[in-house]
């Protein structure tokens, strides 16, 4: 195996473990997004997160991990679309972010 191949498998490596990563990361976000809504009491619309940045940041340690953040949709009363973000720091849950809403009893 001359350098060229290695080269190869190992980019090939290293965007399986990213599309790997993102898929563990998208589901985390939506997790989070939809927890988030629940404690809220607003309904989180669509099921789903879209990824809106990725960026180096630095962990609780020190280490260099992706910065995720991923927007989402939520309604405080059924008929209007406001928007939430969350951001996670390599695996950690780093911030979830809602837009101002009115609170309904």
């Amino acid at each position: 195996m001359d350098m060229l191949d290695l080269l190869l498998v190992l980019s090939f490596a290293a965007l399986g473990w990213f599309w790997f990563d993102s898929l563990r990361a998208i589901e985390a976000a939506r997790h989070a997004g939809k927890e988030a809504c629940n404690r809220a009491g607003v309904q989180f619309l669509d099921d789903t997160v879209a990824s809106t940045a990725l960026a180096l940041g630095r962990d609780e340690m020190g280490r260099t991990v992706l910065r995720r953040t991923y927007r989402f949709e939520f309604s405080d009363t059924g008929d209007n679309r406001l928007e939430g973000r969350v951001i996670l720091l390599g695996a950690r849950l780093e911030a979830v972010e809602m837009e101002p809403f009115r609170f309904l009893s």
